[in-house]
């Protein structure tokens, strides 16, 4: 049975997944796509997605509950992607819990039930990262709000525009050694375009309701095949130097002092200490109808010399979605 939701508020839809989710939602198959809200606090991020038909992009910042409030006006389902990486304690408080507070009381005034919440592999009350603790206590959040709740925890997300493989891809390119913090850490990684699917297809199946999906591809790896296959694909493999836990530690503390965003925190390091790979005890993406996409099938293309939006189609193309 399908239920086909009409008028969807994205939070986070100007993001790496949210930009797929929106895609996905205006170019339905069989008459059914959606009319797609997008709030942003900076117009210009919406700039690749705002010529998509029947999408709104709508100046708001969704940390304020008056704006919330008016957001959820009118809408029929919402998908929740708001997330953060890096920052301190109370930052993931902000993002991951007292949004999603802000959110469950906006829908429950505005008589919105649908959600489809975005989590994260990992999770749990004891995990070892103020990002995964965060995101644990915003499910529970969701859960007890009383809404019809579905929940994806995606294993880490590669896709043309990602910040993982890209990032070291990139590092690759001009460093001549690539000192690496958890290079043990296991990881299944899932394409951008599944997770969106993934999304759509919950928000549109009334058996999802209730349920914790987990998003991952067919493929494990430990960190450092995963920077080894970065560095090849895009022909710049360099040598590895395996840093003890203290050191990447300290490593990762020098990033955070540099200007900009940084590549990697101390906290990221603290959730690399847990598998990012399917526990087998919850559904997974064949549950939602999708059978996932192989990184050795998607990555090198895009990892390569050839990029561009339209090299990006042909990816898409030629996994067989539309």
């Amino acid at each position: 049975m399908t239920q086909h939701h009409t008028r969807v508020l994205v939070l986070g839809g100007t993001g790496f997944v949210g930009r797929s989710v929106c895609e996905r939602l205006v170019t339905r198959s069989g008459g059914a796509s959606a009319l797609v809200r997008v709030p942003t606090r900076r117009e210009q991020h919406a700039n690749s997605i705002r010529h998509l038909p029947t999408l709104q992009v709508v100046p708001a910042d969704v940390h304020d509950p008056a704006q919330l409030a008016t957001l959820v006006q009118g809408v029929d389902a919402v998908v929740q992607l708001v997330a953060i990486l890096h920052g301190s304690a109370d930052a993931f408080r902000r993002a991951h819990v007292e949004l999603l507070h802000k959110l469950a009381q906006a829908c429950k005034a505005a008589g919105v039930k649908r959600l489809v919440q975005v989590s994260a592999l990992g999770v749990g009350p004891q995990a070892p990262s103020n990002y995964l603790r965060s995101k644990t206590e915003g499910e529970a959040v969701l859960r007890a709000a009383g809404l019809d709740l579905t929940v994806l925890r995606p294993s880490v997300i590669f896709g043309a525009e990602d910040r993982f493989l890209n990032v070291f891809a990139k590092l690759q390119s001009v460093a001549p050694v690539m000192p690496l913090a958890g290079s043990a850490a296991r990881f299944q990684p899932v394409w951008v375009e599944d997770v969106a699917s993934a999304i759509v297809n919950a928000l549109d199946r009334p058996d999802s309701i209730g349920q914790t999906y987990e998003c991952t591809g067919p493929g494990t790896y430990t960190l450092s095949q995963l920077v080894r296959l970065a560095g090849r694909w895009s022909g710049h493999e360099r040598w590895q130097i395996p840093l003890p836990a203290a050191v990447g530690r300290l490593q990762a503390l020098v990033m955070e002092c540099l200007p900009g965003e940084p590549l990697m925190s101390r906290d990221n390091v603290d959730s690399m200490s847990v598998p990012n790979v399917a526990t087998g005890t919850l559904p997974g993406l064949e549950a939602l109808g999708i059978t996932p996409a192989a990184l050795e099938a998607i990555a090198p293309g895009y990892l390569g010399s050839e990029h561009g939006r339209a090299k990006l189609e042909r990816l898409r193309a030629g996994a067989g979605r539309d």
